[in-house]
């Protein structure tokens, strides 16, 4: 214990440098962001929805949302 009722593996990213952080996040970018604003822009809709992916509800009120619209290519076609 800390002292802070939590055990030192509670917080997994804290012995993680700024560096570190930052190419975990890429990593997770391109495995997960890319290939989801493909989609996204597929559909018709804009890129930036990608951010929803990485908020927590968010990305479940995202999938709503896209789910009970008119999807914009759809409509064009």
């Amino acid at each position: 214990m800390n002292g802070h009722g939590y055990s030192d593996s509670y917080w997994m990213l804290a012995h993680f440098g700024v560096w570190q952080l930052a190419i975990f996040f890429v990593f997770w970018w391109l495995i997960f962001g890319w290939p989801v604003a493909k989609i996204l822009r597929r559909m018709g809709f804009s890129g930036f929805w990608v951010l929803l992916c990485f908020v927590p509800l968010g990305n479940i009120i995202g999938l709503w949302v896209m789910a009970t619209t008119r999807w914009p290519r759809v409509d064009r076609d």
